[in-house]
């Protein structure tokens, strides 16, 4: 795979860069964005993608977040890809809503037209975007975690549980929890997957959690949700989450706090303490 560099900067001993490619399972050219930590001059370092919400690019984590700081301390490498295909050709929302469409690609593989064409992120984030990190970065697929906010909370948590092999922790911020229960989860799983909710179940995070056969195989998954999010109770749901994970066994810390909203001033505050439950889980 040929990557186009964007730019690189240097950022706490390591860099910071932003890169693109051409991808066939999205049919558009994809960006997204590494930080290589000081320590993966002296070898491979674990890794952790992190999966941004809602009208994100491969920008936002990176700029936003202030992660790079604790990352370096680690030796961790971040991964953030852009959150949906791009491009003339790349369906949009036809009423230019930013819940559906560019910037929501919600980390699936849609199978309804005109969406099918390229909005396979599901697969962008499980296969391509694999090959794209680690055949060109010094990242150690062994020791990989996924983390994210929002509809990339919901990612993070339905591809990290679908594919234990691939992730061996899972976090995510304010996730929506359910797709099946949330207008934002309605309206693009509708569009992209059609009537039928049977064919939503893999990508609902609930129902994904309710589905581990034993959860207490998988490590914990440490969620943070503010109380002052506006979109608590409506569309992300995490009591919901809570439950499913309680059925099936699956150790999940759900941590909320008062104040705090749906913001990436949230996301700073306590992405220091996602990167330490990836880091010792992977090994670091």
């Amino acid at each position: 795979m040929t990557l186009e560099t964007i730019s690189e900067t240097k950022c706490f001993g390591g860099r910071i860069g932003f890169y693109r490619h051409a991808s066939a399972v999205n049919n558009c050219d994809m960006r997204f964005s590494v930080f290589v930590p000081p320590q993966a001059t002296s070898g491979k370092v674990p890794v952790l993608t992190f999966l941004s919400g809602l009208t994100c690019t491969e920008e936002n984590f990176m700029v936003k977040s202030g992660a790079q700081r604790m990352a370096a301390e680690l030796g961790m490498m971040l991964v953030s890809p852009d959150t949906s295909p791009r491009g003339d050709d790349v369906p949009d929302d036809p009423d230019g809503d930013y819940d559906f469409g560019l910037g929501a690609g919600f980390y699936l593989n849609a199978t309804e037209k005109p969406w099918s064409r390229h909005y396979h992120m599901y697969d962008y984030v499980t296969q391509e975007l694999q090959r794209a990190v680690f055949d060109n970065f010094p990242g150690d697929a062994e020791r990989h975690g996924i983390s994210g906010h929002s509809m990339g909370g919901h990612g993070a948590l339905t591809i990290g549980l679908r594919n234990p092999d691939m992730f061996r922790s899972i976090s995510a911020f304010a996730p929506i929890c359910t797709t099946l229960d949330s207008p934002w989860g309605r309206k693009a799983l509708g569009h992209y997957l059609g009537d039928d909710t049977d064919t939503w179940r893999d990508y609902d995070a609930c129902e994904v959690a309710r589905s581990v056969a034993d959860g207490s195989t998988h490590s914990k998954i440490l969620v943070d949700q503010g109380l002052a999010d506006d979109f608590r109770a409506e569309q992300l749901c995490p009591e919901l989450l809570e439950a499913a994970c309680a059925q099936s066994g699956l150790p999940l810390e759900l941590r909320s706090h008062e104040g705090y909203d749906h913001s990436f001033y949230f996301i700073s505050t306590f992405i220091a303490d996602h990167l330490r439950h990836h880091a010792v889980l992977l090994g670091h």
